[in-house]
């Protein structure tokens, strides 16, 4: 009788792990996914702040907004000077030539 009781058990677990197993596995997977977009949230709330700085200083500072415009024109003040950084690797490269 031990026999029987014991495969009766044994299909029960098997029966349960049948159920329950699919849907703790689809549980964890959106745990993980929770985490995954709770982290790109906080990123982008971090942008978001960044840009919202920049759009206060473009619309309250005219320095800034000159020195942005300046910077992506390419223009410079009379009297300035422009020093071009060049990478130790480039000009090794270029030197070889």
């Amino acid at each position: 009788m031990a026999k029987k009781d014991l495969i009766k058990i044994l299909i029960v677990l098997a029966i349960l792990l049948a159920v329950f197993l699919p849907g703790f596995s689809k549980h964890q997977r959106l745990l993980f996914e929770n985490r995954s977009l709770k982290g790109k949230i906080t990123e982008l709330e971090k942008s978001k702040m960044n840009l919202l700085g920049e759009i206060r200083l473009l619309k309250t500072d005219p320095v800034y907004v000159e020195g942005k415009a300046r910077e992506k024109m390419g223009v410079v003040k009379k009297g300035e000077i422009i020093y071009r950084v060049v990478p130790e690797e480039q000009t090794a490269k270029t030197t070889k030539k």
